[in-house]
């Protein structure tokens, strides 16, 4: 991190509702947890007494297994922010040049700068159009947030390959990829890929993810991580939540239930994004986003702020949760 950079740098939005009173759709997070997460966690709590295993063999597994790489790829880190954080202060140094796309997640740019480097903002899908060369680093977010678009899996795959042969960094968040059935890009040469536990299994407080690199930028990663990076508990749920495949099966086929309904009911009120995502980015049109968001917390919802992504001056975004939240939310919307 470049200290400099600390006096150009604040602090980004994010959705999360802490009271928990009110039906948070600011942000994207399962309303499930598979089976067994207390038992799991109450078991490793006791071995807490001791440090872990700094090698993580058991999550590294399962984590591998899930994405489809080697275990000898995988980076525990505790979150996907984490993960984040630490490929783009393994790829950049001052001065340098990142591709970050637009809108998206507001941490890309913050992260990018806090290492003295600059970004340089593209619409989101027209970023694989881009010359990989002329930059040290470039960023994807797939299934993109806050629009919800999936990239073609060809087409990433070869941007990818583009970016290799330039021996530019691409870093592929993938947060949101679980809830589909598209591949992930982990163990392509030359990316390095976050993922999040957060969202899939509804654990944003657990603080567990990782990253997914090969070659030179996997010995980078594991030189300079922390040691003990997950905690005994994070790294044992983990593990049990990545094996679970019915859980993960069960969720991709209500989201995509709940997301169609969505947005057919709210379709007459709003623009609504196509999404491959757990959520829908809503245009308000003519309509004051500020009476949206107040009217939606009078009635005990939180809604997301999308002004606060690059480009956007009158949407908003709602996370697609169970069928009784929903109805809630329609209601909400429907008065408003």
């Amino acid at each position: 991190m470049e200290p400099d950079a600390l006096d150009r740098v604040g602090r980004v939005p994010h959705g999360g509702e802490s009271d928990t009173d009110v039906l948070d759709f600011s942000a994207n997070v399962n309303t499930r947890t598979p089976d067994g997460v207390g038992g799991v966690y109450g078991a490793a709590l006791e071995r807490s007494r001791r440090y872990p295993d700094d090698g993580y063999p058991e999550f590294r597994a399962a984590a591998a297994e899930y994405v489809g790489c080697v275990p000898d790829q995988i980076v525990p880190t505790p979150g996907g922010l984490a993960a984040i954080r630490f490929a783009i202060e393994c790829a950049l140094t001052p001065g340098d040049d990142a591709l970050v796309p637009a809108p998206s997640f507001g941490e890309y740019a913050r992260e990018v700068r806090l290492q003295g480097a600059a970004p340089e903002f593209v619409a989101h899908d027209r970023l694989l159009d881009a010359d990989p060369e002329a930059y040290d680093l470039v960023i994807v977010c797939n299934p993109n947030n806050p629009t919800g678009d999936a990239y073609d899996p060809d087409a990433l795959s070869a941007f990818a390959d583009d970016c290799a042969a330039t021996g530019t960094t691409l870093l592929v968040d993938e947060a949101f990829l679980g809830f589909t059935d598209r591949p992930s890009l982990a163990g392509h040469e030359g990316a390095v890929v976050a993922r999040s536990l957060t969202k899939l299994f509804g654990l944003p407080g657990l603080r567990a993810g990782f990253a997914v690199a090969t070659g030179d930028r996997f010995d980078n990663l594991a030189t300079a991580r922390r040691a003990w990076n997950l905690g005994t508990p994070a790294a044992a749920v983990g593990a049990h939540c990545l094996r679970d495949e019915s859980f993960v099966a069960e969720t991709r086929g209500r989201i995509a239930s709940e997301r169609d309904r969505l947005r057919a009911a709210l379709d007459d009120r709003f623009g609504v994004h196509p999404s491959d995502a757990p959520f829908l980015l809503l245009d308000c049109g003519d309509r004051s986003v500020d009476a949206v968001l107040d009217r939606a917390r009078e009635n005990g919802i939180a809604l997301r702020d999308a002004r606060t992504f690059r480009g956007l001056d009158s949407h908003i975004r709602v996370a697609v949760k169970d069928r009784a939240a929903n109805d809630r939310l329609l209601e909400v919307l429907a008065d408003g």
